[in-house]
């Protein structure tokens, strides 16, 4: 596996981003079997995920993640891409679900990844199949690593 995985987050986020560098890399490389790919995961507070959202795609409002697909418009069949995942949308999601935030970080995580791969989620037959498989990764996920190590100490998972 060769890859570059970059991992942003706003200061107030707090998400241990070594830790969720190694998730990513255990689904990329073990799990997904990618040998080469090019990942940007910026983590953001929902007032920035606004704009993005707003900007790009014209959607009012904050959303859980948010998913650029630069192969696309490179090399067909390369993995090349950014993904935007708000904390404060997996801290509420967290509480409607009864999950905890750094789960749904992960969870996200793995749904813009997914995208990435040409997964969608348009229509419910797409939708179902893409959950599925979200769910796989995810158990595997935490079959692998903690999840619950991607709060800072000090913070509530």
């Amino acid at each position: 596996m060769s890859g570059t995985l970059v991992i942003k987050r706003a200061r107030t986020v707090p998400v241990d981003t070594r830790h969720l560098r190694r998730i990513a890399n255990l689904l990329l490389g073990k799990l997904l079997a990618l040998e080469k790919f090019e990942l940007g995961v910026h983590l953001v507070r929902a007032p920035e995920m606004t704009r993005v959202n707003e900007t790009f795609l014209q959607h009012e409002g904050a959303t859980d993640v948010i998913t650029f697909d630069h192969a696309a418009r490179l090399t067909p069949h390369a993995f090349h891409g950014e993904l935007f995942i708000c904390y404060d949308v997996a801290v509420s999601q967290a509480c409607e679900f009864r999950t905890t935030w750094p789960g749904e970080v992960a969870r996200y995580l793995v749904h813009g990844v997914l995208h990435l791969q040409g997964f969608d989620d348009h229509r419910p037959a797409d939708r179902r199949k893409m959950k599925r498989e979200e769910n796989r990764l995810l158990r595997e996920l935490s079959r692998g690593c903690v999840i619950s190590k991607l709060a800072v100490r000090g913070t509530s998972a």
